[in-house]
């Protein structure tokens, strides 16, 4: 009778503590370990071994909770993740999640706008995160975007710098997509303003797979353009885009001066083809990671709420790696130069396609949609 006693005024106190803390603004809570707080990811089929968006969100959830990629110690018990097969799937896995009764649902993409706006609707008092989209606005939903155009632009910077320095002649350059889109337009807009802005008339040309998760198809496109001679290809694909990285990995080997650009993450490693001899050039780094510590953080101090956050160049949302030694000092010191004048206002980066046709020069016929 006394434990039990005893263990109710613990439980009291504890309670009262938790009750009595104060809110604090969830981008200044460094992530704890176990904190009672529950998460489920949901993805495309690609799912989180993509090694790009989806990885880069599961890579947030594990941080927060002190685990690492090779050791989840609290999945399936703290956090978990499901992975879609096909789009039909969204709504039901959606809905299942809500049924079970996570703190907060993590939605990877904005191909999952239309079920979760149903979802929210139908569970006012469930959590939602939803990446890349700010249009799903309910009190009960958080949309995390990132100013793809901002990183996008110094990738951009960051090939056309390397053309010039390798001396290439009439250099042309490719990017390849997934599935069409705004966000992704922010990425291909973005990108050919930087490689316009060092080598003006520079020929860009772009493809889209149409699917997240077709490496095989990327690869072959990838081929056909090296072979035609396209200097580098910037791919904002998901797990299609990894065939770029292979092609480019191939024609290296053989001695081809050809480069792949990666997206979401740092790809140096995924272009190894020889010692610290990597095919990746550079990457767009888009922290989704950072979104998602912010939404768990928010569930963590009683502090979320319906709102839009833009991560951008300022707020270290976006940016570029430069873990490739081919990226050279006097690259990487040009490109933190331009970093610091579009963050100042100086240079001004349209994240549209209908805005970026305006610009002199710039390409009328891309099969990018806003």
């Amino acid at each position: 009778m006394k434990k039990m006693l005893l263990c109710a005024i613990m439980l009291g106190i504890a309670g009262i503590g938790a009750f009595a803390a104060p809110k604090q603004d969830p981008r200044t809570v460094q992530p704890a370990g176990a904190s009672g707080i529950t998460v489920r990811l949901l993805t495309d089929s690609s799912g989180i071994d993509d090694r790009s968006f989806n990885a880069a969100a599961w890579r947030g959830i594990l941080e927060f909770y002190g685990d690492t990629w090779d050791n989840p110690r609290q999945r399936g018990r703290a956090y978990d993740v499901v992975t879609a097969q096909s789009q039909a799937m969204y709504d039901p896995n959606i809905r299942q999640a809500s049924d079970e009764g996570y703190d907060l649902i993590v939605t990877a993409g904005f191909t999952f706008a239309d079920a979760l706006a149903e979802a929210a609707k139908a569970y006012p008092n469930q959590k939602y995160l939803i990446v890349d989209v700010d249009f799903v606005q309910f009190p009960n939903v958080l949309n995390a975007v990132f100013a793809e155009h901002e990183g996008s632009y110094l990738v951009g910077v960051g090939a056309a710098l390397k053309a010039k320095a390798d001396g290439v002649e009439n250099p042309r350059f490719g990017f390849i997509g997934g599935v069409p889109d705004p966000v992704i337009t922010k990425f291909e807009v973005g990108f050919i303003q930087g490689v316009l802005s060092v080598l003006p008339d520079a020929e860009i040309i772009d493809y889209y797979v149409n699917d997240w998760n077709e490496p095989g198809q990327a690869k072959t496109q990838a081929k056909i353009w090296y072979d035609s001679g396209v200097y580098a290809i910037y791919s904002a694909a998901g797990n299609s885009g990894n065939g770029t990285i292979a092609q480019a990995k191939e024609y290296r080997l053989q001695g081809k001066n050809v480069w792949a650009i990666g997206s979401d993450m740092d790809m140096y490693e995924m272009g190894l083809y020889r010692d610290k001899e990597s095919a990746v050039l550079t990457s767009m780094l888009k922290r989704v990671e950072t979104g998602v510590k912010y939404g768990l953080n928010a569930v963590k101090n009683n502090a979320f709420k319906g709102e839009v956050i833009t991560l951008d160049l300022k707020a270290d949302g976006v940016g570029y790696a430069g873990t490739n030694p081919a990226l050279t000092e006097d690259i990487k010191k040009q490109l933190e130069q331009t970093k610091e004048r579009i963050i100042s206002g100086q240079i001004k980066i349209a994240p549209s396609y209908a805005a970026a046709k305006q610009l002199p020069g710039f390409p009328q016929n891309l099969q990018a949609i806003d």
